[in-house]
């Protein structure tokens, strides 16, 4: 075993505070990573607020929890039968750390999707000694090789890349599954963590990209992101203009809304994919806007292992980054705040340098 620092909830009202844990010595397929950044997502605030117990965590939340699954770091040990990482190698871990391995989904790579259930970076049973996992907002931590990826871009965007491993990633996923590409015209509802990296990744693909906003302030913003067209999605007369004209709508928006609104501008045979998890229920859709045009309203989770090495080779070579607000470790609780208000652009990425200065 080894002593990690980190930063935990004790319980849904708690503030986040210092902790120190263990955490385990790499088994023969384990990596060990220093973590140097940590990016911070809704998922996070969510899990650590106990707000979504019952809903994705049937067993709620395992409190001491360190949450943090945008995770980039550096190779310091490796098990005896790791092959792919050596001390020293710049790595990501993201969402997941182990899954069944066996289940159809595992075998494609769809690791997510595991018909047994995935093992989440936190707030899951590690599948050898049934610990609760802990994240990484935290200075270390232990991972099976199979769920770490390799980091190819500079070490000086490092702290944006850290969002790749969960928004990147829950982006390309669907991009990639509904063949995002030229001559594809995708809508991309929600400018923040999610949809600033939608824009980024379906331009880079070369699709035309339209985003929509309820915020005419941020139009400027999304053009600068890649934006072909913007949408104030509270102009009647703008959304009208772009009915049945979308081949891919990805909705990151994860509060509850009129899905019809959206659906209505897809094409023939064109899907509306939900991404972002509302704590209240969407209205239920009209059946009838998804029969007049055999469209399809469905979602997407995160993308699986293959899916996700794929996503940082292609940010890499394309020199995409997310756009980030780097904190210190003890700032957490402020980061959560402005984050439950949407006033970050568009992710707060934890230094966990930090962690040296942390109380």
């Amino acid at each position: 075993m080894s002593i990690a620092r980190g930063y935990a909830a004790f319980s849904p009202t708690a503030p986040m505070a210092s902790h120190t844990f263990q955490r385990r010595d790499p088994r023969a397929d384990d990596v060990h990573i220093e973590i140097l950044f940590s990016g911070v997502c809704h998922s996070d605030l969510h899990t650590a607020h106990g707000e979504w117990d019952g809903l994705i965590y049937p067993n709620g939340t395992d409190y001491p929890l360190v949450p943090g699954h945008e995770i980039v770091g550096r190779v310091t040990a490796v098990g005896s039968k790791v092959t792919r990482f050596s001390p020293g190698d710049l790595v990501g871990v993201g969402t997941m750390v182990d899954s069944c391995g066996q289940c159809v989904n595992c075998r494609n790579g769809q690791e997510s999707y595991c018909l047994n259930g995935a093992t989440w970076t936190y707030n899951s049973p590690d599948r050898v000694d049934g610990t609760t996992t802990q994240g990484g907002y935290s200075d270390a931590i232990v991972v099976k090789q199979d769920f770490v990826f390799r980091i190819t871009h500079s070490e000086e965007q490092l702290a944006a890349v850290a969002p790749l491993l969960c928004a990147g990633v829950t982006m390309w996923s669907p991009l990639r599954h509904w063949a995002a590409g030229p001559g594809r015209k995708i809508g991309i509802v929600g400018i923040g963590g999610l949809g600033h990296m939608g824009i980024k990744l379906a331009r880079a693909l070369g699709a035309h990209v339209v985003a929509f906003t309820t915020s005419e302030s941020k139009r400027a913003d999304a053009l600068a992101l890649g934006a072909h067209e913007v949408v104030n999605s509270r102009d009647p007369d703008a959304m009208a203009a772009h009915a049945g004209t979308l081949d891919l709508i990805i909705n990151s928006v994860a509060v509850a809304h009129d899905l019809d609104t959206y659906t209505s501008l897809l094409s023939l045979d064109g899907a509306h994919v939900l991404v972002g998890i509302p704590a209240d229920p969407h209205p239920s859709p009209s059946v009838a806007n998804l029969i007049g045009g055999r469209r399809a309203l469905t979602g997407s989770l995160v993308g699986g292992t293959k899916e996700t090495q794929e996503m940082l080779d292609f940010c890499a070579g394309h020199g995409i980054t997310a756009d980030i607000e780097m904190i210190d470790m003890q700032d957490i609780e402020t980061a959560f705040s402005r984050m439950a208000k949407a006033d970050v652009k568009y992710r707060f990425v934890i230094d966990m340098a930090s962690m040296k200065t942390a109380a």
